[in-house]
Parts: structure tokens; C-alpha cells; sequence
């Protein structure tokens, strides 16, 4: 007689179907509490890409007589010639674009307590813009939310900086007289320590949504594959990308990604939810600093008050479901106290 055969991890299932519908479902459902969104989805909002052929940004930059289109963001080249990045930062200084449907879904899921991290490849803060919490993003190459001298890395004033850039005027460090730029990671420098530190948390996922990303650049294309086997993979994109789709509950919704986020929003109920507060970040005169945060929705709270039963009752529902405690060593503490 033949052994009973092995039930292997890959042969259970989280979803009930590989659609839209079962991502729904299993979005209401009390078993998805963290959802972590990989996107790069601005190219709706009018921005070009790097890469695409004949529209990307890398295809329009004959005109700043570069050695080869990279070099605008090598760090070695703006040591020696930054006019050709002010030139190409002009049009791309947020401001000038408004944040897509996808930007307010993002921020709807945080609105909900739904969201755990939104990784973005993007460095336009868009995300900022549609409301998405600042530390709810991750931004992998760094972004134009703030700027400092690339010798001694003092920060420099945002308000400066976009006079700077909107006039193609080098800014210079007031302390050290260094170059300054923008905390975009360019060609030669180090990935943002809070990327770096965020990579594990992938594991965490009850959903990973992967939105507008074409999974070539590394290591942010390698986030997806470190997702639990257990937890489904949604891929909202134009076409299929990297190894999605081998996984039993992972969903393609191939198409342009404003429009599969609102069907999916439609088969939640959250389609109203969605267009007012993309009604939000319809474009008016900026008032506000490069650096300034977008508040957070007035209905975001997670405690109900601030004091020790809010907090049991928090740890008792089913809200939390990862809690890390941070504890002082008795050595340490009388350390600390000697030095005083």
C-alpha cells in the first residue's frame, strides 16, 4: 500500500479564485491585516519614465550633450558638471503634476489601517502628495522631499532649493560651500538606510500588491520574491513581470492601473471613497514647502484615547497582530546613569 501522500505549504491556498473578485474578498476578510504595496505608477500622472524608448527620460537628454544618458545622475559626473541635473530637475520638481487614482488607493488603504508600507521606486512625492502617511513610505531611490551637501551632508532649506532648481541656479552648501542635491540616490551612492531597513519587513505581508513596476532594477525588483509563500501577490500592470503568476495565489490584473484599481475599489465598495479623495489633490496653487508633510486623513486614529485602556483594548483586537518591545538592560541603564 502506497504512503499517504505529503501535503506540501505549496499546495494550500489563501484566495479563492486568481480575479479580482478573491483579492476583494480576501482584502475584507479578517485575514488581511497588512498589505504592502510595491509601485512605481507615476507615468499617468504625466511624468516620464527612465527607460521607455523614444518617451523615456534617458531617450530626451540628447539635448544636454551628456557622454551618455546616465551621467546625469552619476555622482562623479555633478561633481564635475551639475548644470545638466538642475536642467533635467526643472521638469521633473513636484508641483507641477497631480497624484493619479493609484496615489489615492495607496492612501485609502492606509486610511483603513490596511497599509504596512508603500515601497516606491518613485521620486516625485506623490505619494506625499495624495496624503499617503510619511512613514508608511519607503522610498527606494530616495527622493525630492529633502536635500543636502553632498561633502559634509548638512541639509539644506527646501524653500531654497526649489528657487534654485525652478531658476537652473547651483546651490551650494552655506556651511562647507559643497554641491548640493536633492536625496536622490544617484549612480554611485548608497541605497537609503531606511530602504535597507525596511527589506525584511516584506516577510510581514498578508498581501503584497505590486503596481506599475516593471521588476528590473535591483534589489527593489527582488522585494516581491521575498514575500511569504503563504501570502498572495497581486500584480497590477500593463503586462506580466518577473516571476508572477507561478505562485498558486498570485493574480494578474493586466491593464492601465488607474482603471483595474477602481474596478478592484468597485468590488470592494470603496469606489466613492477613492474618487473623493482623489477630488482632494486636484491641482491648486502650492502654498505649501517642498518639505512639508501632507496631513494624514482627521478620521486616521488607531488608539481610541491615550491613555493604558486604550491601549489593552488595542492589544486585545484583532488590529494587532505584531508588537515589539524595546527593553533596556539593567547594565545598560546603569551606564547610562554613571555618564550622568
Amino acid at each position: 500500500m502506497a504512503p499517504p501522500r505529503k501535503t506540501t505549504r505549496s499546495s494550500f491556498r489563501v484566495l479563492k479564485g486568481n480575479d479580482i473578485k478573491a483579492v476583494a474578498e480576501y482584502i475584507k476578510s479578517k485575514d488581511c491585516r497588512n498589505i504592502i504595496v510595491m509601485a512605481s505608477v507615476s507615468t499617468s500622472a504625466g511624468i516620464p519614465d527612465f527607460r521607455s524608448p523614444k518617451t523615456g527620460l534617458y531617450a530626451n537628454l540628447a539635448r544636454l550633450n551628456l557622454p551618455y544618458p546616465e551621467a546625469v545622475f552619476e555622482i562623479n559626473f555633478f561633481r564635475q558638471n551639475p548644470v545638466p541635473f538642475y536642467t533635467l530637475a526643472q521638469e521633473l520638481y513636484p508641483g507641477k503634476y497631480r497624484p493619479t487614482l493609484t496615489h489615492s488607493f495607496i492612501r485609502l488603504l492606509a486610511s483603513k489601517r490596511l497599509l504596512q508600507t508603500c515601497f516606491t521606486q518613485n521620486i516625485d512625492t506623490l505619494e506625499r502628495r495624495a496624503g499617503v502617511p510619511d512613514h508608511k513610505i519607503i522610498e527606494a531611490h530616495g527622493s525630492f522631499a529633502s536635500q543636502r551637501c553632498i561633502d559634509c551632508h548638512a541639509s539644506y532649506d527646501g524653500l531654497k532649493m526649489k528657487e534654485n532648481i525652478l531658476n537652473k541656479d547651483i546651490a551650494f552648501c552655506e556651511k562647507c560651500r559643497g554641491l548640493v542635491k536633492p536625496d536622490i540616490v544617484f549612480f554611485g551612492e548608497s541605497l537609503p538606510d531606511k530602504f535597507i531597513h525596511a527589506i525584511p519587513s516584506v516577510k510581514m505581508a498578508d498581501l503584497l500588491l505590486i503596481i506599475g513596476t516593471s521588476l528590473t532594477v535591483h534589489p527593489f525588483a527582488s522585494l516581491a520574491g521575498l514575500a511569504e509563500p503563504l501570502c498572495p501577490r497581486v500584480l497590477i500592470n500593463l503586462e506580466k513581470v518577473g516571476d508572477l503568476g507561478h505562485r498558486p495565489d498570485d493574480v494578474l490584473l493586466l491593464g492601465k492601473c488607474d482603471e483595474v484599481v477602481k474596478d478592484l475599489c468597485r468590488e470592494l465598495g470603496w469606489e466613492e471613497e477613492l474618487m473623493n479623495l482623489w477630488a482632494e489633490t486636484e491641482m491648486k496653487e502650492e502654498v505649501e514647502t517642498i518639505n512639508a508633510v501632507p496631513k494624514a486623513p482627521a478620521t486616521f486614529r488607531v488608539l481610541k484615547g491615550n491613555d493604558i485602556k486604550a491601549v489593552a483594548e488595542y492589544m486585545k483586537s484583532k488590529d494587532c497582530r505584531n508588537v515589539i518591545v524595546m527593553v533596556i538592560a539593567p547594565s545598560v541603564y546603569y551606564s547610562i546613569c554613571s555618564i550622568k
